[in-house]
């Protein structure tokens, strides 16, 4: 039987997959720049930077998103409306009770973070707040409470690392490529290859990674919306929030590309798409076909 818990363990590999993926590609691209420049300093560099990556992408990722985003923490005393709502899911779910967090914005949207349930963190947008109904808003908490169920915050969380890094790595590689390629001996057997091989790199290195991204965060959306059904006992509440999402144009004033897939729904408003190839890109799946599936879920 499906429950809250049921992609878990399947979700803590994962992660470590990411990470050990994440660890594989930056050491490929240093060594590969090393034979470039014929200099082992950037594949020393390489290996003690994609340590120190994973490291902070598993402990601190959650304090990177949250600040990305600027949500600001509040206390019960700030909010108990918001925080019954979610000590009452916790409670249901088996949970810690999660760091709640509010996003000074009027669109309806809500993200989870954090490496396991003892560090979660929920934040809610100010428009989640006050254009959704008592149910509406719990389908939400209850869909990003199933994210820290099944462990994939972790998942979703170490990939704004993992990918921005990666890009951020690929750019430098570029560059020295481009800027630094003037003073090698152009002679040397086997140089063009390498040249050829480092510039592939560096280019499809942050393709890879932000693919990644998309699907991991397709894929766990639609899981997070039947498992926050299961919660609630009421699948109709989060159809009716993500109609009410569908329908709002509020900007999210801090939105990147590099948290998008966190949210519950797409932070860039009017950039859905229906086409095959735009859906690829997309880090959420399309509105309508998650209300169709919760409109048509038996509980």
């Amino acid at each position: 039987m499906t429950t809250l818990y049921t992609h878990k363990d399947t979700n803590i590999r994962k992660t470590w997959l990411l990470i050990t993926m994440s660890l594989v590609l930056v050491i490929f691209l240093g060594w590969v720049l090393s034979l470039y420049f014929n200099s082992q300093a950037i594949l020393y560099f390489a290996v003690g930077f994609s340590i120190i990556m994973n490291v902070v992408a598993y402990w601190y990722s959650d304090k990177i998103a949250l600040a990305t985003t600027g949500a600001s923490p509040i206390k019960p005393e700030e909010n108990p409306y918001l925080y019954k709502i979610i000590e009452n899911l916790t409670i249901t779910a088996g949970l810690p009770m999660p760091r709640v967090y509010i996003i000074h914005s009027n669109q309806i949207n809500a993200f989870a973070t954090g490496r396991d349930p003892q560090h979660a963190a929920i934040a809610v947008t100010e428009g989640a707040l006050s254009k959704l109904q008592n149910e509406e808003l719990e389908g939400v908490i209850a869909h990003e409470m199933s994210h820290i169920g099944n462990r994939d915050i972790l998942v979703s969380t170490v990939i704004i690392v993992i990918a921005g890094v990666i890009s951020i790595l690929s750019d430098i590689f570029l560059r020295a490529t481009f800027w630094g390629g003037h003073g090698r001996d152009n002679d040397r057997g086997g140089n063009a290859l390498i040249a050829a091989l480092a510039l592939i790199a560096a280019i499809l290195a942050p393709i890879a990674a932000m693919l990644i991204q998309l699907a991991v965060s397709r894929k766990r959306e639609f899981l997070a919306d039947v498992s926050g059904a299961l919660l609630t006992r009421f699948p109709d509440g989060l159809a009716n929030a993500l109609e009410k999402i569908s329908h709002d144009e509020s900007p999210m004033p801090r939105a990147k590309n590099s948290v998008a897939h966190l949210f519950i729904s797409n932070p860039f408003k009017g950039k859905q798409g229906h086409s095959w190839f735009t859906k690829l890109f997309m880090t959420h799946p399309p509105l309508e076909e998650r209300i169709k599936i919760l409109r048509g879920m038996k509980i």
